[in-house]
This record gives structure tokens, sequence and C-alpha cells, in this order.
């Protein structure tokens, strides 16, 4: 584990309870987040495999969400208070420790992926690495749904998260990202901020192609 993923498990397992209470309910003032997470759960549906990924799912509230939506989802975090604290707000669903960049998941498994601001403190140069082992996990033509602070700059911005380091992205640049993963980025929306920060958010859709091959993660070579 790196020195800054240390960081942000000691500062999210620091905030348990405070970040539960703050975000539980979020999606239900979040029009657009809503409709966005609403149409990914419905296409991962048409894929006919649901088993879908929460990674990064924080106190669960989401992972409960998409299992509402008709998806088979489990929890990953890599904060063991958060992953305790889901245990305990959702008995019924399966929540686990991990890394986004080594999920404890098999080559071409799931239908889905949510990562709903998981992915913000991930330095630049470590993004291609993650997206890679989303796209690693997901099946052909599976679903890989990521929302994101979003900037006008040219380049990603770097800003003082109240738990971590964390940044904004041009959506161009993302997308361009996603499509050097192997993913087709084919849907976007970004709206106004929808808190103090000032950034935009956004919310891209991204799929993995029916004709790609499962590559295998470096763990497995």
């Amino acid at each position: 584990m790196t020195e800054h993923q240390d960081g942000i498990r000691a500062g999210y397992d620091g905030v348990v309870e405070l970040y539960a209470s703050m975000f539980a309910d979020r999606l239900e003032t979040r029009p657009f987040g809503r409709a966005m997470l609403s149409t990914f759960a419905e296409l991962v549906r048409g894929t006919e495999n649901l088993r879908t990924a929460d990674a990064g799912c924080g106190p669960g509230h989401l992972t409960a969400m998409l299992c509402d939506l008709g998806l088979d989802a489990f929890g990953l975090d890599l904060s063991p208070g958060m992953v305790d604290h889901a245990r305990r707000a959702h008995p019924a669903l399966r929540f686990d420790e991990a890394r986004m960049e080594a999920l404890p998941v098999g080559d071409g498994a799931l239908g889905g992926v949510l990562a709903h601001y998981s992915m913000i403190h991930t330095p630049p140069g470590e993004l291609p690495a993650l997206l890679a082992e989303q796209a690693r996990v997901l099946a052909p033509g599976g679903l890989l749904m990521v929302s994101l602070f979003a900037t006008d700059a040219p380049e990603p911005v770097r800003f003082d998260h109240k738990v971590a380091p964390a940044y904004s992205w041009p959506v161009d640049r993302f997308a361009g990202l996603l499509a050097g993963a192997g993913l087709d980025p084919f849907a976007r929306l970004v709206h106004d901020p929808a808190s103090e920060r000032g950034f935009l958010e956004a919310h891209l859709l991204a799929r993995r192609p029916r004709d790609s091959s499962v590559r295998v993660s470096p763990a497995e070579r």
C-alpha cells in the first residue's frame, strides 16, 4: 500500500460516523446523480450479469441502492472502519476491504462496477493502472460508472479535500483515460456544483467492448 493510501484509509477511518450521517441520503437531493445511477443499473441488468462491485463503497448506502435497483451488488472499500459500518448497517449484504488497484475479483466476472467519487484521491499518474483494473474485472459488455469532480481547466486540479488531497478532472481527459484502459466511454452528464467546493460534477458511463479479450491482473501472472 502506498503512503497516500495509508493517509486515505486513516482519514476515512476517522470520520466514519460523520460521513455516514452526511451522505446516507445524499442522492435524495441529487437528481442528476440519482438518474445516472438508475441508468447504470438498467444497463447492467440488460447484460444479464447482475454481479456488481461498489468500489469505494464507504458506508454502503449506494451498495444497498444498487440491490434495490435489481443488481447483485457487493461493496469494497480501503477503510476497515467504513467496511465495519457498512456491514452493521446492511447485514444482508457483502462488504470487504480491498484496494481499487487490486480488486479481489476474477477476470471478466462482473456486469458492473460503480466508482462513486472513489477515484478522486488517486494521483493522476496512478489512474491508468486503477482504471485498467476496473476493466479487467468487467465481462465483455459490462459497465463502469465513475462519478467525479470536474474542471474546465486543461489539467487535473489538486485541492484540499477534508479527508485527503483530491483532484478534479477535465472530463475529456478522464474519458481519454477510460479509452486507454480499453473501455468505451459512451455517455456523460456534467452539471453545476452541488457543494460549496464549486467544482462541476461529472458522471461517466463506459462499456467494455464485447470483442475485447480478458487481461490478467499482475498478481495472477
